[in-house]
Formats: structure tokens, sequence, C-alpha cells
């Protein structure tokens, strides 16, 4: 019992929040993409925190459920249907055996998570059930989900959570096709001139083609170097801003090499890096720099919504404390059936 790909979509992987401690070994973090949306999806259900889920890329997959479960999708909007009725984003909803979930093209963004509440049943490899397409580890089978593949539950008893129907957020996110990136300057921002600096930061610049799980490259105007932008190589964090030869900016994401050797200008601070994982072709970004404090202080502002958002879920919805609302509905049911 679990779930059947009938088409796999673009590029549908297994993710969780990633495979930590073996970057000194050469493996890849990998992990969702988009922190933000993973751990929203996995809210929704009162999942754990770091449970894996379905991410699914510009163009979703269609799965047929072979069990009862309750599901949650974060993200870009796909226009997700089940069995061809439309059906919200930022929503618990259930879903019955032999139930078809298609999610089309993404309309807003670029990334869409599924969280399920049976969970899938995959192993952990090296404290993760993440993908890591390029070592071939991880996830179903260390490769991207094919037309007929299928993952069973790894449990089977959560077919019912309390206030179900207040599981749902309000959340229109990467509608827009401009974002403002904040930095935070380095590790080597001494070897650019000021010139360069300037560049970087009041310039704006458009995401290209060269756009995947390792990285994003940037066109726009020439950023100057003092001499050259080669360096021993060194660790590489998730978003960091390589700036090559050329002098066009790099984006380093979830699948990056762990080591590299060009200069990194500045790094994308951690509640910025959803923005630029859900970034599509053409979009345009410009960087804003920022303290390590102020950084700080978003990632604490950012634990505090997250709570608010758990207490919204975890209360009574208004249909069911109001008594008229409750009776209206009651009289529709009895007219249906």
């Amino acid at each position: 019992m679990g779930i059947r790909i009938i088409k796999g979509g673009m590029f549908t992987t297994v993710q969780d929040s990633g495979r930590t401690g073996y970057q000194d070994l050469g493996f890849h973090v990998c992990g969702a993409a988009d922190r933000r949306s993973f751990r929203i999806a996995n809210l929704l259900l009162d999942n754990p925190e770091n449970e894996a889920v379905l991410e699914c890329t510009l163009i979703g997959p269609t799965i047929e459920f072979t069990s009862e479960m309750i599901i949650a999708m974060a993200g870009g909007d796909f226009r997700p249907m089940i069995n061809d009725e439309p059906v919200p984003m930022y929503q618990a909803l259930y879903v019955r055996k032999g139930d078809i979930l298609k999610l089309g093209s993404a309309r807003s963004g670029r990334l869409c998570y599924i969280a399920f509440s049976n969970y899938l049943q995959i192993p952990v490899v090296m404290g993760s059930r993440s993908t890591d397409t390029v070592s071939g580890i991880g996830g179903f089978k260390g490769r991207k989900l094919e037309d007929g593949d299928y993952i069973e539950e790894r449990i089977k008893r959560r077919k019912y959570l309390p206030w179900f129907l207040s599981r749902k957020l309000e959340l229109h996110e990467f509608e827009s096709d401009k974002a403002e990136i904040r930095v935070i300057a380095g590790p080597q921002d001494d070897m650019f001139p000021d010139a360069g600096i300037r560049t970087f930061l009041n310039s704006e610049y458009t995401v290209t083609s060269d756009f995947d799980r390792m990285g994003v490259r940037l066109d726009g105007p020439f950023i100057e170097s003092r001499q050259g932008s080669d360096i021993i190589s060194d660790g590489i964090p998730f978003g960091a801003v390589q700036v090559p030869g050329h002098g066009k900016p790099i984006i380093m994401l979830c699948d990056r090499q762990t080591t590299g050797g060009y200069a990194k200008i500045a790094c994308v601070i951690s509640v910025d890096l959803p923005k630029i994982a859900q970034r599509r072709i053409s979009d345009k970004i410009h960087f804003r720099q920022v303290s390590v404090e102020t950084a700080q202080k978003l990632i604490r502002e950012e634990e505090l919504e997250f709570q608010s958002m758990r207490d919204q879920i975890h209360q009574p919805c208004k249909e069911v404390l109001d008594i008229r609302l409750t009776a209206k509905r009651m009289k529709q049911l009895f007219e249906e059936n």
C-alpha cells in the first residue's frame, strides 16, 4: 500500500533536509532546495520536520494512491487536481484508495513539495532519505522518479488528523518575477575592488537556463576582480555566490560540489535561499548586503512565523464554532443526499 507513479514529471525526487556530515568525504548535502516550502508541507500534517517528501520541478507527477491517507502541497503553484477536480495548495487533503493526483506545469515558482501523512518507505542512507542523483544514492534507487515506480507507505495509521478543517494556510508565495536577495559579504570579497562590489550590489541580474539543483548562473554586468578570481579550493556553503573569470555570478544550491576554486563575493542568507530555488528562467534578481546580525534576526523571525502557522492549524475552524455556518453546511449535505 502506498503510491504508484503514473507519470514521473520533469524531475521528481525524494528529499528531506539533507545528508549532513559527509562533505569532507565528497558527498553532496542534497535535501530540499526550498527548505521553507518543505517544512510547511510537513507542518500541515504534523509530520516530523525532517520527514521525506516529493520535490517536483516545473512539471509535476501524476500519482495513484493505493491506500487512504492525507497529503499537503506547498511551494510553487502546480495547479494540482485530484480526480480531475482542482484542489488547493497549502491545505491538508484527504485522499482515498484509487484517487489520482495530477500536478501540471508550474504557474508560479518552479518547485512543489508533496508531504504524506503515512510517510514514504524510503531507506535511510548516511542519515538521510534525500536523493543524490550525482552519486546515485538515497531516495528511490538513487534517481528521479519514473513512470511505473511504486513507493510503499511506512505507516498505516494516520488517516485522521485533529482540527482537519483548520489545516490550511493563505500563502501566495513566488508570484513575482523579481526578487531582492539579501547577502552577507565574503568570504573572499576582498578579491574584488570597490567598483566590482558596487556592480554586484547595484545591478540587476537575470536567471539563465543554466539552472539545476547544483546552482544557477546569472547574466548581467561584468563584476571586476582585483587579480582574477581563482583561489585554492575551499568549502562551498549553500547559497555561496561564486564569481568565475567571466565575471558573472553563480549561486550554489543544494546539490553543489563540496569544494570549489572560484572566489565567493557573498553568501545568500538562509531565509532568502527559497527565493533563489523558486526562480524561473528570465526572472530578475538584485542583491542587497546585510549584516550577520540582521540575518540571524530574520531567522528568529521566521521561526516565530512557523510557530504562528502551527498555532493557526491547531484550533477549531470558524465553521465549527459558528452554529449558523454549521447548520447551513448540514442542510447542504442533507440536500445533496
